[in-house]
């Protein structure tokens, strides 16, 4: 009924792991979690676990830099380039506040800080805020937990560091990738 004290160790360390401020952490964390015996739903329950940790830590630095913005000329100077920048990228962006479902998407492609930044741009609060980053990166952590999964057992188990670097590669590749066939369709096209 309750958890030994080897299993609660286990999960610490994967917690730790899963802490980790970029996606490395994920595949690492996964096949942690497997070696130490923790199932999916623990692995799940432990990512949504360090969300929260993030959220507690993130929310009173973003509030703190919202407010110095406005009594900093340098800030002020850097966020209005910034935003001109994604309305270059993003042109639609400014003409209408992005919904729910956008909002997610922009937790599940970028990350959850950026998520949640969105989200408060958005008029969202705390609770609803960080429901919608935490829910783009539960889908992220999802797909990269199961994908860590199959690859491990396609590539027999032995060998953990090779699972996690194809998968920490095929994150930073795939992206690249999909951007670069884009930009070939549309030299096509003009």
């Amino acid at each position: 009924m309750f958890a030994s004290p080897t299993s609660l160790a286990s999960a610490g360390e994967v917690l730790t792991v899963f802490l980790i401020p970029f996606g490395g952490g994920i595949p690492a964390g996964v096949l942690l979690a497997k070696a130490r015996g923790l199932t999916w739903p623990i692995m799940m329950f432990l990512y949504f676990i360090s969300d929260v940790i993030l959220a507690m830590v993130f929310e009173p630095l973003m509030l703190f830099v919202a407010r110095h913005v406005r009594q900093s000329k340098f800030l002020q100077d850097f966020f209005t380039n910034y935003r001109q920048m994604v309305y270059r990228i993003y042109p639609k962006w400014h003409a209408v506040a992005p919904g729910p479902f956008a909002l997610v998407m922009i937790s599940f492609i970028i990350d959850p800080m950026t998520g949640r930044t969105a989200a408060y741009a958005a008029g969202h609060g705390f609770l609803t805020g960080w429901i919608i980053a935490i829910l783009g990166d539960m889908i992220t952590f999802a797909l990269l937990m199961a994908s860590t999964l199959w690859l491990d057992h396609a590539l027999g188990g032995n060998n953990k560091m090779m699972a996690a670097v194809i998968i920490m590669a095929a994150m930073i590749l795939v992206p690249w990738l999909i951007k670069r066939i884009r930009q070939s369709r549309l030299l096509r096209r003009s």
